[in-house]
């Protein structure tokens, strides 16, 4: 019999199929670098600030100079965070022209609430605080105005190739959270029950803004673990006392374990956030625990 895709006129042969799943398209959301290089800033920013701060505050008093005025010392402040984030930036590889913005988007809250603070009108309290605040959305401004430039990933402008080194660019965010705890080592305290909140939502926030309720059974874990903090800061707050410090406390070193799980997996979160999270949620669970059995 003649084969009828050799026949003339026949049927014309077609392309050979390749059966498994469809391919998936993949979405690229361009919040997530945003979100990416402005928590690296503001991690930047508060590492300045803890290092640098205490490290010019021993100087003054070694050199025996009256503590500055609040105005000042806002001052110093926005410079040992714009110190800080402009190192972070020129080793991520942005131009002079975008670190000079954030920086001065780190000094024109402090330079505004100057004038209320001069006159009278605000406090020393409300100018640290207010400029604080303020300092956000100026960099959200600062961030917006080069979406196309923060929008692309950069890599970091040179890879460290000692063991030592590497381990220090992998491990920063460890070691700013141990900066960022300090303080509770040398007076642990409890923590109230509500703060127990804290740690779910900041896992539903980050991951709604990254896009990661794609991921099976992404939501649903988040929602059980909001569920499960929050049953228990409840319950902290009914049995009270002692007894529910020590709720709170294993909620917290219970959250650190969260974390690590989260780190390895590199989902919801970023790596970063999760090991940041992770030390500062075990510092504060064991630092709770230190305070209740030295009370």
């Amino acid at each position: 019999m003649t084969d009828a895709l050799a026949t003339p006129g026949g049927p014309t042969p077609s392309t050979p199929t390749i059966h498994g799943p469809p391919a998936t398209p993949v979405r690229h959301s361009r919040l997530t670098p945003l979100a990416r290089h402005l928590l690296e800033m503001a991690l930047a920013m508060v590492a300045g600030m803890l290092v640098l701060g205490p490290a010019r505050a021993a100087l003054g008093g070694l050199l025996g100079l009256a503590p500055a005025t609040p105005g000042v010392a806002a001052l110093l402040m926005a410079t040992d965070m714009s110190i800080g984030m402009a190192v972070w930036m020129w080793f991520r590889g942005h131009p002079g022209p975008a670190v000079g913005e954030m920086v001065l988007a780190m000094y024109v809250p402090v330079l505004v609430l100057l004038v209320p603070y001069q006159a009278g009108w605000i406090n020393g309290d409300a100018l640290l605080m207010g400029a604080h605040v303020l300092m956000v959305p100026a960099m959200v401004a600062v961030v917006l105005r080069r979406r196309a430039e923060y929008a692309v990933h950069r890599p970091n402008r040179a890879a460290p190739q000692h063991p030592w080194a590497r381990a220090v660019a992998q491990r920063w965010p460890a070691g700013l959270a141990l900066l960022m705890t300090a303080d509770t080592w040398s007076s642990p305290a409890p923590l109230a029950a509500y703060t127990l909140l804290a740690l779910p939502a900041g896992y539903l926030i980050i991951g709604t803004v990254r896009r990661q309720w794609g991921v099976p059974g992404a939501l649903r874990l988040q929602l059980v673990g909001l569920a499960g903090w929050s049953g228990l800061a409840l319950l902290a707050v009914i049995v009270g006392g002692t007894a529910g410090q020590w709720l709170v406390a294993i909620g917290w070193l219970a959250h650190a374990g969260w974390d690590v799980i989260h780190h390895r997996s590199g989902q919801v979160v970023p790596r970063a956030y999760a090991q940041w999270c992770g030390v500062i949620d075990a510092v504060l669970g064991i630092t709770i625990i230190l305070a209740l059995v030295t009370a």
